[in-house]
């Protein structure tokens, strides 16, 4: 029964992933053009945000990152397919944005796990191509990423494991700071 429940909060996880993000923001904020592979480096960065969240869910979050790739794929094949690609075209370009992926994860688990610096530099490397100028649209997407970070990583796994909610925080906001929950004290028996 837990398996039946896992398998639709991953669909609907996957749904959320997709669908709730503002492409239209990212592709104007950060100079992205809007073709199929701007859309897949912002959906991979999202994805791999949510694979870090899940990986803490032990064997069950590990099956929901499972769905969440497949999926991944999946959505990426229907997209080029609607766009016209050709099936050799959409091979190769599978094949070279399988290699981006894969990189990707790499360089963001060592962005997230360092300081900004090497956050960006990930950044630069997968979402922006190696082609982005204006260092304010980097300093941006750091803070974007470490937001929702923090953000995910705060709601309950439980939760994100049954209901396959996600929600993304808003790429520009008033006051990010907003999101900070305040974590009450623990004392122990002695008041410390």
């Amino acid at each position: 029964m837990r398996t039946v429940a896992l398998t639709q909060a991953a669909a609907r996880f996957t749904t959320h992933l997709v669908f709730r993000i503002n492409y239209d923001e990212f592709f104007d904020k950060c100079s992205l053009p809007d073709t199929l592979n701007s859309w897949f480096l912002i959906a991979q960065l999202h994805v791999w945000m949510c694979l870090v969240r899940m990986r803490q869910e032990g064997r069950e979050g590990k099956f929901m990152c499972h769905y969440i790739v497949h999926s991944m794929w999946e959505d990426v094949d229907q997209r080029s397919k609607i766009m016209g690609i050709d099936a050799v075209q959409r091979k190769e370009a599978m094949k070279a944005m399988t290699e981006t992926f894969y990189g990707a994860i790499f360089g963001y688990d060592e962005g997230i796990l360092s300081d900004d610096c090497v956050l960006a530099a990930a950044l630069w490397r997968n979402l922006f191509s190696r082609q982005c100028e204006d260092p304010r649209q980097l300093e941006l997407m750091v803070e974007y990423v470490r937001k929702q970070m923090q953000f995910i990583d705060a709601l309950d796994g439980e939760d994100l494991l049954l209901t396959g909610e996600v929600k993304w925080r808003p790429l520009l906001e008033e006051n990010a700071q907003s999101i900070l929950k305040v974590v009450s004290p623990t004392y122990n028996d002695t008041g410390l």
